[in-house]
């Protein structure tokens, strides 16, 4: 008996940034959490406030930033939403880069949901005032989403941080970036 083994993907994360800033905390705690990816991981880095989406779709087909973010989601094994706390949720470009999915699943051919099977799904916020309990609406939705299309939910990496600096001033959110992307757990 001949047993023809799958080729071993490497790991490929794509990390959609949902602030409407660039550096912010939110951000920051992703890429401390990403030093922690394996070392044969790749990942790619899509900035929502730089890949505006139209709150309607232009045409029948993805095209410009559109087809960028489908791409990138398509040719993830893991993907990322590091969006801070807006009102308890996501921010409003990360709720409609999400939204865009569900155009996505109802494109002929394109096989959105079966590709989405399987993937893993995180979550990275950093939030201004309250404590974990406050991101519940937001892990939620993203735990429910993952369930929907078939995905690993993976988890939510949360840190209370209002102003520059205060990741750096929070050891314990760091050690938790740190080992957050261990793909063995």
């Amino acid at each position: 008996m001949t047993v023809t083994l799958e080729p071993v993907r490497s790991r490929s994360f794509a990390f959609i940034l949902g602030s409407p800033r660039g550096g912010g905390n939110t951000e920051t705690l992703a890429r401390y959490a990403a030093e922690g990816l394996p070392p044969d991981a790749t990942g790619s880095w899509l900035s929502l406030s730089e890949l505006a989406l139209p709150a309607s779709p232009a045409g029948p087909l993805p095209d410009g930033a559109e087809k960028v973010l489908l791409d990138a989601t398509l040719d993830s094994t893991d993907i990322v939403v590091a969006s801070p706390l807006h009102w308890y949720s996501v921010s409003a470009a990360t709720k409609l880069y999400l939204d865009y999915w569900a155009r996505w699943s109802g494109l002929p051919d394109l096989g959105f949901r079966e590709r989405m099977r399987g993937k893993n799904l995180w979550a990275v916020t950093a939030y201004a005032r309250g404590d974990d309990t406050d991101t519940e609406p937001l892990t939620g939705m993203l735990r429910r989403t993952a369930g929907y299309l078939g995905m690993e939910w993976r988890g939510a990496l949360l840190a209370r941080a209002h102003r520059e600096g205060d990741l750096e001033a929070d050891p314990a959110a760091l050690a938790r970036a740190a080992a957050f992307f261990d793909v063995t757990r």
